[in-house]
Parts: structure tokens; C-alpha cells; sequence
């Protein structure tokens, strides 16, 4: 299928790893220009590197940004002024007991989660609606509407994320400007897998055994009954970023797995 996005710029933050990466490599393939992001320049080019490496003819640059600074977010909008795509799936996670949550971590997990994405959005969308198209994509989670136990504040921020997204989708009415949001389900990202080889090692457990023991236990609901892969999620993304998404505007669309039993 033609998702007819060559010539189109895509900015994926987040990018070095995990679905920004799978989403980035799936852009470039299709014929988009993409910048990606990551904490470092040297994790910024190396991943330069393996993707010109796949992808001879690719056209892609990469910015140094930490998202919980927003003078680098600044400094981001200034070496990428303008962009036909936004996809915002720079975000931070991890457990903690609610209790033991201090007021430190809400706001950083606000900041890098919900206000970044803020930020981008604000600076790319007006010239989005003046050039007659655009796509930007809020990268949420299932736990936006199955708020984790063990991540209350991570949950927060995800929810928060599809009242962003659904609110800027109002404004586009009557435009070929669409805003929606992409609900990963347990995904087999860096971060995860690094998190449930640390689990396997403090369990003394192999890894196939912890996350079994994870869908039974933590995600029963699954219908997939393993963590997804980075492609299957970049898959969807692609497609929402593209022309041929033109009638999904306003939309929270659910890559989960089936983890969320709802129907709505």
C-alpha cells in the first residue's frame, strides 16, 4: 500500500529506540523526511547511521533534546521550524508505590510526558492549519484508561494526553488537519524489555516465565497474551500520519492488544 507520504517531514521525538525508532524507520521507508530525537548527539548519530545503513536513499537528521528542559524543546523549534507530521512519543515510566510518589516525580512525568508534546503542538499547528495539511499524533498507552496501580502517575499523563489531543482535533473542523491519539498496549520496547529482564534477574525467573506471569497476573484482559512489537505499533502510526487516514480526526485508537475489554 502507497501511504502516498513521500516529500512529507515527520518529526518522531523519542526516536533513538523503541516505537519512535520503528516508527521513524517505517516513515523513512515510506518516502517521508524525518527528524528524530534522542538525549545525546552520539545516540542521535549512530542511529543515523544504522538507518542510512537500512535505507540508503533515506533522508534523515536528528536533534539533542532533553524533554524535561524546555530550553532545548526551544531549541528544537528553532533548528526545526515547521514539520507536516508531529509525533509525540517522547515519554518517561516506571513503578513506584502511590505513597511513595513525592511531588518531584508528578511534575517531571507531567513535563516530559504531557508538556512537551504541549509545546510542539503549539509551535506546529497554526502553520499546519495556514498550509491546508498536517497530522499529529499523541503517543498514549492503554494505561490512559486502565490507570496502573503501580504507576498512578504515569497513568495521569497518558489520560491527560487524549484530552490534549481530542481538544486541538476541535480546532481543526473543515481543514485537512487531523489530531489523534495511539493507545500501545504492553509493548516489547527497550525500556521493557529491560525492565522485565531486571524483574527475571531479582526473581531468579527466565524471561519467557515473567512475562507470562505478567499477562496473568498484571494483564489478564490481554487477548494477545504477549507484549507487541515495536512494528506492530509503528504500523498504526504510520497509517494515522498518512493522507489515506483523512476521515480518523479526533480519535484515541487502541493498538492494545485487546488489554482494554471496552467497546468505546
Amino acid at each position: 500500500m502507497n501511504l502516498q507520504l513521500n516529500n512529507k517531514t515527520a518529526l518522531v521525538t523519542g526516536s533513538t529506540a523503541g516505537i519512535g525508532l520503528a516508527t521513524a524507520r517505517k516513515l523513512l521507508e515510506e518516502g517521508a523526511q524525518v527528524i528524530i530525537t534522542g538525549r545525546t548527539e552520539d545516540r542521535i548519530q549512530s542511529v543515523i547511521q544504522q538507518l542510512k545503513t537500512e535505507l540508503p536513499n533515506a533522508v534523515v537528521r536528528g536533534v539533542a533534546v532533553d524533554f524535561s528542559q524546555k530550553n532545548t524543546i526551544d531549541s528544537l523549534l528553532e533548528a526545526v521550524p515547521e514539520v507536516d507530521i508531529l509525533v509525540n512519543n517522547a515519554g518517561i515510566f516506571g513503578p513506584k508505590a502511590f505513597a511513595d510518589i513525592p511531588d518531584e516525580d508528578w511534575f517531571r512525568f507531567f513535563e516530559v510526558n504531557v508538556m512537551s508534546g504541549i509545546r510542539l503542538a503549539r509551535h506546529y499547528f497554526p502553520a499546519m492549519i495556514a498550509n491546508g495539511w498536517g497530522r499529529i499524533l499523541f503517543i498514549s498507552s492503554e494505561s490512559a484508561l486502565q490507570i496502573p496501580e503501580e504507576m498512578i502517575h504515569y497513568g495521569m499523563t497518558k489520560t491527560a494526553q487524549l484530552a490534549v489531543a481530542r481538544g486541538l482535533a476541535e480546532l481543526t473542523k473543515g481543514t485537512a488537519v487531523t489530531v489523534n491519539a495511539v493507545l500501545p498496549g504492553p509493548t516489547a520496547s527497550e525500556g521493557v524489555q529491560d525492565f522485565v529482564a531486571d524483574m527475571a534477574k531479582h526473581q531468579q525467573k527466565d524471561r519467557e516465565q515473567v512475562e507470562r506471569e505478567f499477562f496473568q497476573n498484571a494483564r489478564p484482559t490481554s487477548l494477545l497474551q504477549r507484549f507487541a512489537s515495536t512494528d506492530e505499533v509503528a504500523n498504526m502510526i504510520v497509517y494515522l500520519s498518512s493522507p489515506l487516514a483523512s476521515a480518523t480526526n479526533g480519535s484515541a485508537v487502541r493498538v492494545d492488544g485487546g488489554v482494554v475489554k471496552a467497546i468505546v
